[in-house]
Formats: structure tokens, sequence, C-alpha cells
């Protein structure tokens, strides 16, 4: 049940701008201080992942709406994401400060394909979730209850 919780939250943090994914992060450590945290972590990587289809269509369908050319930095980031595609978007879903939405978005915008986009998002977010799961765990031990 836990893993479905897990799996349904990330999954909808990642889909939308309105719930932050910092909720999807403390529920998958809670949940990882109980449960096999690898396996929490692999399976909020593939929801997450999942989630950010929503980003990547909204690039593809919507480049003129969701994001202005006149944006400062906009060309040069398409431009880095045309150029180095997979590794990019890999750099991206891996580091924890910028949303992995910019990535997506682009992706789309660039008209990436979406396994190109969904494959190096994923093994950015597994690392980085098996991570949050272990540090986040210990954490939970260093303050006092």
């Amino acid at each position: 049940m836990a893993y479905l919780v897990v799996f349904g939250v990330t999954l909808v943090c990642n889909a939308t701008i309105m719930i932050p994914v910092p909720v999807a992060t403390a529920t998958m450590i809670a949940a990882a201080s109980e449960w096999d945290p690898v396996l929490m972590a692999f399976i909020a990587s593939i929801a997450g992942t999942l989630g950010e289809i929503s980003g990547y269509y909204a690039g593809y369908l919507g480049k003129k709406i969701v994001v202005s050319e006149a944006t400062p930095g906009y060309n040069k980031f398409v431009a880095w994401v045309k150029r180095y595609g997979p590794l990019a978007i890999f750099l991206l879903s891996l580091q924890p400060i910028l949303p992995v939405d910019i990535a997506g978005l682009t992706a789309g915008a660039s008209k990436i394909p979406l396994w190109k986009f969904l494959l190096p998002c994923w093994a950015g977010k597994f690392p980085k979730y098996i991570l949050f799961c272990y540090f986040g765990f210990g954490l939970l031990y260093l303050f006092p209850l």
C-alpha cells in the first residue's frame, strides 16, 4: 500500500506545477524509513518520470503558449538541450535544484522523441531518489521526537 501511495503522490506532484515536488520527496522519505528504500526510489522514479510527460507535451503542443522565445536564456538553453540531448536531460533530472519541467518543456518544444526524453529522465531521477531515501532516512534520526 505504501508503494502505491508513493507512486500516486509522486506522479501527481511531477505532473502538475500546483503541488510542489517536496511533498512527493517527503512522502518517499517517510515511506523509505519503513520499507525498502531502493524499491521505494525505483517506484518513485518511474512515477516521477511518467509525471514529466505532462511538461513534455506542454512543450510539444504549446511551445508558443508555455515558453516565450523572449524569455532570457531560453534560446541558449534550447541550443544546449538540442546539442547534448539525452545527456542534458539526464543532468537536469539528476540535480535537485532546477525543476525537471524545464527539460520536459524544452525537449517537447524541440521535438525530441518521447523515449529520448523519458529514458535519461528516469536515469537521472533514480539515483537522485536513492540518495534522498537514504540521506532523508538518516536525517529523520538526527532530530529527536
